[in-house]
């Protein structure tokens, strides 16, 4: 099994603490995001977790419990979301520089290749031009090219939760242009930094540019990470047909990143705010309490590992 710690909201900047009580307790309870009285029991401990995917703008307060994470057996790695928008677009991040600060350090603790830089979404607008991105991306890419070996680009989409928040700031859509100024520009940027480029669940081809689709939730990173191999029986989870993800299970819960990213399709930030307020670090679930009026069904989880195979 593969955990993703989460797709749907930002649980190492949020709910470090309730992460570590349910390594700890060896379970967590998973509501169905389309019938919240339906919840999963899903057990956790290295034999069947092969390895934990964290997702995260601002994984700082995790970071003093990898140690207690690296003694309980479980393996790991990182993707991590820097961007370079202003706080009128991710109202409640930490300053960009200590950001940064941040990724510099949970490279040096776990390894650069552990660390997965996300610069995504990309906004154009007359704001975030692409001249705008170039600069910005020339400016990170300095810094953490020391740091980690990937990077992985994606294009808003103007899904119609987050359309109406962002209102003018998001374009109808991104022209095919101004992507193939942008490909061409980061590709030129990043061609001696020893970092990769790769897209995320983008239907357009950049091969001509050195720019690959990614696979966020990559067996090739798991299998480095844990030293082994995976069964190659695994399906791709219910992602998008262009994801290249293999099948996992998100612990996360829509509306309840507090971050504040206005382009987000997965956080109403009224409902999120409130969520948070009833979050108890103790509970088997993110949010609230399981109660009498909920079926639990225990969830089969297996290890993907192949034993007959070690690379």
């Amino acid at each position: 099994m593969i955990l993703s710690v989460s797709r749907r909201t930002d649980i190492p900047a949020f709910y470090s603490e309730w992460f570590m009580n349910r390594l700890q307790e060896g379970y967590v309870l998973i509501k169905n995001p389309m019938n919240a009285n339906q919840i999963s029991k899903v057990a956790l401990n290295p034999y069947v977790v092969d390895c934990i995917v964290f997702w995260s703008k601002n994984p700082k307060p995790l970071i003093k419990s990898l140690d207690l994470i690296d003694r309980m057996g479980y393996k790991y790695y990182f993707q991590f979301t820097i961007t370079p928008y202003d706080d009128l677009i991710e109202a409640a991040l930490p300053d960009k520089n200590e950001i940064l600060k941040t990724f510099i350090s949970l490279s040096n603790k776990i390894g650069k290749e552990k660390v997965v830089w996300r610069y995504d979404p990309i906004i154009i607008n007359n704001k975030f031009t692409v001249d705008f991105h170039l600069d910005s991306f020339s400016r990170m890419i300095s810094i953490l090219s020391s740091y980690t070996n990937e990077c992985i680009i994606s294009f808003v989409d103007p899904y119609k939760k987050a359309k109406n928040k962002m209102r003018d700031d998001l374009p109808a859509d991104i022209s095919e242009i101004d992507i193939l100024k942008i490909a061409e520009g980061f590709s030129r940027i990043s061609a001696n930094s020893g970092i990769s480029l790769k897209t995320c669940a983008e239907k357009i081809d950049l091969a001509k540019f050195g720019i690959d689709h990614a696979s966020c939730i990559d067996k090739k990173i798991i299998e480095k990470t844990i030293s082994g191999s995976l069964s190659g029986k695994i399906k791709k989870d219910g992602q998008r047909q262009e994801c290249g993800c293999i099948e996992c299970i998100d612990i996360g819960a829509y509306d309840t990143c507090n971050n504040g990213c206005i382009y987000c399709y997965a956080t109403d930030h009224d409902k999120a705010l409130s969520n948070y307020r009833i979050h108890d670090p103790n509970s088997p679930l993110l949010i609230g309490n399981a109660t009498e009026n909920d079926k639990v069904t225990e969830r089969k989880v297996v290890s993907f590992r192949d034993p007959l195979r070690l690379f």
